[in-house]
């Protein structure tokens, strides 16, 4: 079958939901992917920074077929011995007190409102059904019903409606604002470290540790969503740990597993997730055997080979390289590690063209926000392939 095959088939038989750049991959190792047709391309998404370890890493797959072997389910009903284990060592690695495991991102950003609303009616006295949480404009928590509810962009909204109430929408980055948004009946404040899919947008320094004065000040709870940012993408283990802060509720996913399967957690102190009791929260495939196993794997790896650090070096670099080139075109390069943001003027008509160019050169990259290509390849990435993906955008830049 031709590339062409594969994409008339998901068109006849998909939902539109997606408008993906029409490449058909079929392979992936390291940083490197091929298509159906042979061709072999750069990837500088990492699928969203699911696969920050890189793909199909050896380890993680010998870890996860040594328990597709023994054990996949047991749901919750029962233990298995894999579970606890992987709740000990997340919590060393992150200096957390609790775990709470579910499969995906939106899953866990809906467990912590779950979790922080009945710590405000249990623990902190508001009244029931008055919980507010404040959220930030250009926020991106997923896609449920409830995430949408405090969405500021129009498409995730239209057509969706009654919301679920119960959020307040600040500014991005002004601790000011947040200050001035606590009510009595402010329960938390849900933010990105930084902002993915709004196009990388980093606060001002110093704004995530005036945040965790005020939360504290006001009694209220600091919930980072590091879907996204977490695990290694910025530089650091959690990007809230550039300021030294820790949130009272962190939310991590994607790479926990190093794209090999859906899991994600909530990493929490003791006051708020002891807040469940059985019953009150759960799912089928949350902390299944084989997500835990594979877990603690891509976990070991993201420590032990240095990806890290070495995010944090490549980051620099691959930053430095992009704010090298000269081009009308490039309005700002920002981010921070190998989470970075190439800005483009508006006379660039877009940033779907470069995307779809670049792809024809060899180095996979997506838009987002209309105007923004964004560069986060797995974080095993060194100097030699970053110049291969800045010598291919150069061309680019100059040919469109």
């Amino acid at each position: 079958m031709t590339t062409q095959d594969y994409i008339q088939l998901e068109n006849d038989y998909g939902a539109m939901n997606y408008k993906p750049l029409d490449v058909v991959l079929t392979r992936g190792k390291g940083v490197w992917v091929w298509d159906v047709e042979g061709n072999q391309y750069l990837d500088c998404l990492a699928s969203y920074s699911a696969v920050n370890q890189g793909h199909c890493h050896p380890r993680i797959a010998a870890a996860m077929q040594e328990q597709i072997e023994r054990l996949t389910l047991t749901s919750r009903a029962f233990r298995n011995d894999q579970l606890g284990l992987f709740y000990k060592e997340l919590c060393e690695l992150t200096h957390s007190h609790l775990v709470l495991p579910m499969n995906s991102g939106a899953e866990a950003v809906e467990t912590c409102i779950k979790a922080v609303r009945k710590w405000g009616y249990r623990t902190k006295g508001i009244p029931e059904g008055k919980a507010e949480i404040i959220a930030c404009e250009n926020n991106f928590h997923g896609r449920t019903i409830t995430l949408i509810s405090f969405s500021t962009e129009a498409q995730y909204r239209n057509g969706y409606a009654p919301f679920t109430p119960g959020f307040k929408i600040i500014p991005f980055g002004d601790a000011q604002a947040l200050e001035q948004a606590i009510t009595p009946n402010t329960v938390a404040f849900l933010v990105e470290p930084i902002q993915g899919e709004a196009g990388i947008i980093v606060p001002p320094a110093g704004y995530l540790k005036r945040v965790r004065e005020i939360c504290a000040a006001h009694d209220i709870v600091m919930m980072t969503d590091e879907i996204q940012t977490g695990l290694g993408r910025t530089g650091k283990l959690l990007a809230e740990e550039h300021e030294g802060v820790e949130a009272d509720l962190t939310m991590i996913g994607k790479a926990l597993a190093g794209g090999f399967y859906p899991i994600s957690a909530v990493l929490s102190n003791k006051q708020v997730l002891g807040v469940f009791q059985p019953g009150d929260h759960g799912s089928t495939f949350g902390g299944n055997p084989l997500a835990c196993a594979t877990a603690r794997m891509a976990l070991k790896v993201l420590v032990e080979e240095g990806m890290i650090e070495n995010a944090a070096k490549m980051g620099d670099y691959m930053a430095q390289q992009l704010r090298g080139i000269s081009s009308p075109y490039v309005k700002q390069v920002r981010g921070k590690g190998l989470l970075i943001g190439v800005e483009l003027r508006q006379e660039a008509r877009g940033a779907r063209r470069f995307c779809e160019a670049l792809m024809k050169q060899g180095v996979l990259c997506k838009e987002t926000h209309e105007h923004v290509i964004r560069f986060a390849p797995p974080l095993i990435i060194q100097r030699a392939e970053i110049d291969f993906a800045i010598e291919r955008f150069q061309t680019v830049l100059a040919s469109l």
